[in-house]
């Protein structure tokens, strides 16, 4: 991942695209941060599903603003985070769609063993495990929380 990010960054350089240059500086700027916080706690550097966690979070960020710049009539910044989002996307998985998201949060219920909304962290922890950038964990907590209650 962080060799596709730098070729990326290269390829951005070289092609004077300057949104996705200024992006990818912001992706592996955020990388660096998350290394030097686990060099504190003592490892090494990020693995590859907490980079996959760092450009999801991105994502939502970005979607967040789009929303936030849109509600003040802000429509050029709105286009503006959402260039920067689809760039980002590039580097993750597929996203799994909703019925897959569905499929996956009764799986992960039922192999948990979860019965109730107090195992909701159980489910949500598997499902991060095995998903880790694949699907939104936002709205994968509403479809466990609708299992788990009904």
């Amino acid at each position: 991942m962080r060799e596709q990010l730098s070729a990326s960054l290269k390829e951005a350089m070289k092609g004077k695209d300057k949104v996705r240059l200024s992006t990818l500086r912001l992706v592996n700027a955020a990388i660096k941060d998350r290394d030097i916080a686990a060099r504190s706690k003592g490892k090494d550097q990020v693995c590859h599903d907490e980079i996959l966690e760092i450009l999801a979070k991105m994502i939502k960020q970005r979607a967040d603003s789009t929303k936030q710049y849109r509600d003040a009539g802000r429509e050029e910044l709105a286009v503006q985070e959402e260039a920067e989002a689809k760039i980002i996307a590039e580097f993750l998985p597929e996203q799994l769609d909703e019925d897959a998201m569905r499929s996956a949060c009764r799986k992960a219920v039922n192999e948990t063993g979860s019965e109730g909304l107090r195992d909701m962290g159980k489910c949500m922890n598997a499902l991060k495990t095995e998903y880790a950038g694949k699907m939104d964990f936002g709205k994968a907590s509403g479809i466990v929380k609708d299992i788990l209650a009904g």
